[in-house]
């Protein structure tokens, strides 16, 4: 016999998938639905729990608990000098972005090459659709190559290009990826489950001619709208042909 817990989940998510509660419609208060259910607000919440950590639902600080919106997958584009977010062409992803200065400190130093207490310049971007969060990105730059200005809220494609335009011609990069749950303050900012697993990459960018670090950004993506692309291009060594 399924627990109260898991029957309450089950009720909610037919109602949900049977377009009884649509798309960006707000549940009734966790008082009221557990009174619903005449369970304790601890079982009532756990039920959510389970239903957020499917994309089902999402709790909004101070709001309340809403049927999640169907939202478009991401493609982190990797490889090279190909770097890029790209959503869906229909898809209107919006930008916030907060600068921060702060000194080298923990592992930044070591990304970075630079010694504890360097100025570096942060960039949080936070990228959303319509009102939900889709991904997360920190950006680190030595202080004096950050640039001047960047768009309060560009879209992805213009903040891709005003970071990109720090980067030499012949440059370096190296990508980390690999899969992890996020930590609290993530899962917080992105509203999601602290059970779902993210896409964690960290890529850092070197100029090849004097070999200083000019960024190191470290992306987190949902994994349940998040791809990864790398592309790879083999050169075939002449003297191989001549065989």
């Amino acid at each position: 016999m399924p627990s109260r817990r898991h029957a309450i989940a089950s009720d909610l998510r037919d109602r949900i998938t049977t377009g009884q509660l649509k798309p960006g419609d707000r549940l009734p208060s966790e008082t009221q639905l557990a009174d619903q259910y005449k369970v304790s607000t601890a079982t009532l919440r756990s039920a959510l729990a389970a239903l957020q950590g499917e994309g089902l639902i999402e709790k909004l600080h101070g709001k309340g608990n809403f049927v999640r919106r169907s939202l478009r997958r991401i493609t982190y584009i990797g490889g090279g000098h190909a770097r890029d977010l790209r959503s869906a062409p229909d898809t209107a992803l919006h930008i916030t972005v907060r600068t921060t200065k702060i000194r080298a400190h923990g592992h930044l130093t070591s990304l970075l090459r630079v010694s504890a207490g360097s100025p570096l310049t942060e960039f949080l971007c936070l990228s959303y659709e319509a009102e939900t969060p889709h991904s997360l990105a920190r950006i680190y730059i030595p202080h004096d190559l950050a640039p001047a200005a960047t768009p309060n809220n560009p879209r992805p494609q213009e903040a891709s290009a005003s970071f990109a335009a720090l980067h030499p011609d012949s440059a370096e990069v190296r990508e980390t990826v690999n899969a992890r749950l996020p930590t609290p303050q993530e899962a917080s900012t992105l509203r999601i489950s602290t059970a779902l697993a993210v896409l964690a990459i960290t890529r850092v960018t070197a100029d090849e001619a004097t070999g200083r670090v000019v960024e190191a950004a470290l992306l987190v993506l949902p994994g349940d709208r998040a791809d990864a692309v790398f592309t790879t291009n083999h050169t075939i060594d002449e003297g191989q042909t001549e065989r």
